[in-house]
C-alpha cells in the first residue's frame, strides 16, 4: 500500500489543467445531404430507394421482398421496425425477428434470404450506412443473408463520420459497424468478388 500510495502521490503531483479541443468542423459541405448519400451509395455499388414517410417505406419494402422472391426474412428488433408489426402484416413470409424468436439467429439467418435492419446514422460523404450493437440487434442479422435492406430516416443523415461522433450526445454502443456498399474483395489479380464476407446487395430505403 505504501509503494501504491506513493505512486498516486507522485502522480497528483504533476496534474494540470488541459484545454479540450474546439468541437469537431467538417471542410466538407453538401447542400443536399439526401441527394448526395444516395449518390454515394450508389457509387459504391450500393442502392438507394427515396419514398415520402413511413407508410411508403412499408410498401415499399413489402415490394422489395416481393420482387426478391424472399421466404426467409431475420430482422432487428429496434426502431422504427419494432413498431411495424411486419411479421403479423406480412404473414407470407417466414420471420426471425432478433431477441423476439426462438431458436438460434446464426442458424436462421445463415438461410434466410434477406436481412432487415434499422439505421443509428449515415454518412453522406461515403453512403455509409452504420450500425449498432445492443437489445434486439445482432450484426448476424445483416451480414449472413446476401440482402441487406437499412431503413434511414433522412433525419439522421449527417455529412461525415466525424461530424456525427462529435454531434452524438449518448454514449457509444458497445460495438459499430459502418456498411458503405455491399461486400468487396479482390484476390492477387485484382478480381474483384462481391458477396464474400457479407451480403452481395445493400439497399437503403430513405424516408423523408
Amino acid at each position: 500500500m505504501a509503494a501504491r500510495e506513493d505512486i498516486l502521490r507522485r502522480l497528483r503531483a504533476h496534474l494540470r489543467t488541459a484545454s479540450l479541443p474546439a468541437p469537431w468542423q467538417s471542410r466538407r459541405h453538401f447542400p443536399h445531404l439526401v441527394e448526395r448519400f444516395c449518390q454515394a451509395l450508389e457509387e459504391v455499388g450500393g442502392e438507394a430507394l427515396v419514398v415520402q414517410g413511413e407508410d411508403a417505406a412499408r410498401e415499399r419494402l413489402h415490394d422489395l421482398l416481393g420482387d426478391l422472391a424472399a421466404h426467409r426474412v431475420v430482422m432487428n428488433n429496434e426502431p422504427p421496425l419494432n413498431q411495424w408489426n411486419l411479421p403479423q402484416r406480412w404473414p407470407e413470409y417466414h420471420w426471425f425477428v432478433v431477441g423476439q424468436s426462438d431458436g438460434d439467429v446464426r442458424t436462421f439467418a445463415a438461410s434466410a434470404d434477406v436481412g432487415i435492419s434499422a439505421a443509428l446514422a449515415a454518412l453522406a460523404e461515403t453512403g455509409t450506412v452504420v450500425l449498432g450493437s445492443g437489445p434486439g440487434r445482432s450484426r448476424l442479422a445483416t451480414l449472413l443473408p446476401p440482402v441487406h435492406i437499412a431503413i434511414v430516416p433522412a433525419s439522421i443523415i449527417t455529412v461525415d463520420m466525424f461530424t456525427w461522433v462529435s454531434q452524438r450526445p449518448q454514449p457509444m454502443p458497445a460495438a459499430l459497424t459502418f456498411v458503405t456498399g455491399p461486400s468487396k474483395t479482390a484476390d492477387i489479380e485484382q478480381t474483384l468478388i462481391t458477396g464474400v464476407h457479407g451480403p452481395r446487395r445493400i439497399i437503403a430505403i430513405l424516408i423523408t
